[in-house]
């Protein structure tokens, strides 16, 4: 699991069945004192996260987990929203 923040929003009008009805944010990964590190990526919501929201999110062949019935072809979901990061 890691850290991310919600960029936006990606709008496919062609895409692979499995992602059909799927909400497919742009999120950026980030450290534990909210820092962008890397570069933006599309993740799959599976909660209803918005736009400039703080997320966690699980990579990998995981990342089909919360959605048991589609399991779409996704590197990325968020699995939650953020309300405080405290530091050290």
């Amino acid at each position: 699991m890691y850290l991310g923040r919600v960029l936006g929003r990606a709008v496919c009008t062609i895409k692979d069945p499995q992602l059909s009805g799927l909400k497919l944010l742009i999120v950026t990964r980030i450290d534990a004192s909210g820092k962008a590190k890397g570069q933006p990526f599309i993740a799959c919501d599976s909660i209803g996260a918005g736009n400039g929201e703080t997320v966690f999110l699980c990579g990998g062949g995981e990342a089909a987990f919360p959605f048991i019935k589609k399991r779409p072809p996704s590197d990325a979901s968020i699995l939650g929203i953020i309300d405080n990061l405290e530091g050290k």
